[in-house]
């Protein structure tokens, strides 16, 4: 279900809590779908459990699942509701990048392109609406 770069630059935990966020974006996990516990996502990744809880809180704390005491944590089913101030604040760090990246000498329209192909592989699009 996950797959961690060890090598990587980015923590663990920060890649465990972007594929979580990605599978439950696309509807991969349904709402209150159970997650599994920590100590079996540790076993099956073969990481410490801390870092799986650390993932978790993170979630909780971002609003992408919510934790029952004794029962585990679950995808939030109000997770589809538009928060304005998260979309402003991707809108502001997508800005900067598209700013970084034509300075840095990427064309527009392979900007453009790249956005467009990510909407299509997400399946929007306006064929697709």
């Amino acid at each position: 279900m996950f797959e961690l770069d060890i090598r990587s630059r980015k923590p663990i935990y920060e890649q465990l809590v972007e594929k979580m966020k990605e599978l439950i974006m696309n509807e991969v996990l349904k709402p209150d779908e159970q997650l599994p516990s920590v100590r079996t996502l540790a076993t099956e990744l073969t990481i410490n459990p801390n870092t799986i809880q650390k993932a978790y809180r993170e979630l909780e704390i971002q609003g992408f699942i919510y934790s029952i005491k004794g029962k585990g944590s679950f995808v939030n089913p109000n997770n589809q509701i538009k928060d304005v101030e998260k979309i402003e604040a991707v809108r502001k760090d997508l800005e900067k990048l598209v700013v970084e990246a034509l300075y840095l000498g990427i064309p527009a329209s392979d900007i453009i392109q790249l956005i467009q192909d990510l909407d299509k592989a997400k399946g929007g699009g306006e064929s697709n609406d």
